[in-house]
């Protein structure tokens, strides 16, 4: 089943979350559901060509680049606070292929992270979140993602369907170009109802419930050209952010 976009207000977004376990936004309903800047996001799109590669990948390919970040959100308040540069880790249990590695990577480029578009959008999905689960703070993990096709095939999640182990997740386009591939598919935890479609419109979004849906992006090949699959991905988690000690929580 194809998945259709849902409508331009936060409320209507709340809903799909709500009744579905996620939601599909286009560019112009997130922007007026979530109050973004995009043109502000825009100009920050750059970023993505100066992303490191990631030196982590198991499969043994060379294919991702990315950044990495954490932050403490007060829904209430539309506080964000940067914490200081931490690992990224996962318990195998949700993440075969590189669960339980600590995962250090460069941060987050300061003239992102610091920029008002770049807050308003994370505490603006904070304040979302927190409708459907009243909480005090998130504990927000962002990654900038560069998936290209310089090697032959690049894989969006080499490690499979899978859940990331938090409570939110916000996976949005930043661009796709000169690629064949990268179909998105989103199928309940527990049954047996999936959906799939391509993300091609910067800035559109998909919103899930970590605990309610898997998801997948199947792998991307080049049209012409090297292409490139850019992404941000957002993840928000009530009890903590995950660490060793926190494993299976």
């Amino acid at each position: 089943m194809t998945a259709t976009p849902v409508k331009d207000s936060c409320e209507a977004i709340a809903s799909e979350l709500r009744c579905g376990g996620y939601a599909l936004l286009a560019p112009e309903p997130a922007r007026a559901g979530l109050d973004l800047d995009l043109d502000g996001l825009d100009a920050l799109a750059g970023s993505w060509e100066r992303l490191p590669r990631d030196p982590y990948l198991r499969d043994g390919g060379h294919y991702r680049a990315r950044r990495h970040s954490c932050f403490v959100c007060i829904p209430v308040t539309a506080l964000l606070s940067p914490v200081a540069q931490r690992p990224h880790w996962q318990p195998t249990t949700y993440n075969a292929l590189h669960g339980g590695m600590l995962r250090w990577f460069e941060p987050i480029d300061s003239n992102v992270a610091g920029a008002r578009a770049f807050h308003q959008l994370l505490a603006s999905l904070g304040a979302l979140f927190a409708q459907l689960q009243p909480v005090e703070r998130w504990y927000v993990e962002a990654h900038q993602f560069r998936i290209d096709t310089a090697g032959g095939i690049g894989r969006p999640t080499p490690e499979g369907a899978h859940r990331d182990g938090v409570d939110f997740v916000a996976v949005v386009l930043v661009r796709r170009r000169g690629i064949r591939g990268g179909e998105t598919r989103v199928f309940e935890a527990n049954g047996n109802r999936g959906v799939r479609f391509t993300m091609e419109q910067p800035w559109s979004m998909l919103l899930m419930d970590d605990a309610r849906v898997i998801h997948e992006t199947t792998p991307i090949q080049s049209e012409s050209a090297e292409g490139v699959r850019d992404t941000l991905v957002l993840t928000y988690r009530a009890r903590g952010f995950q660490e060793p000690a926190a494993a299976g929580g």
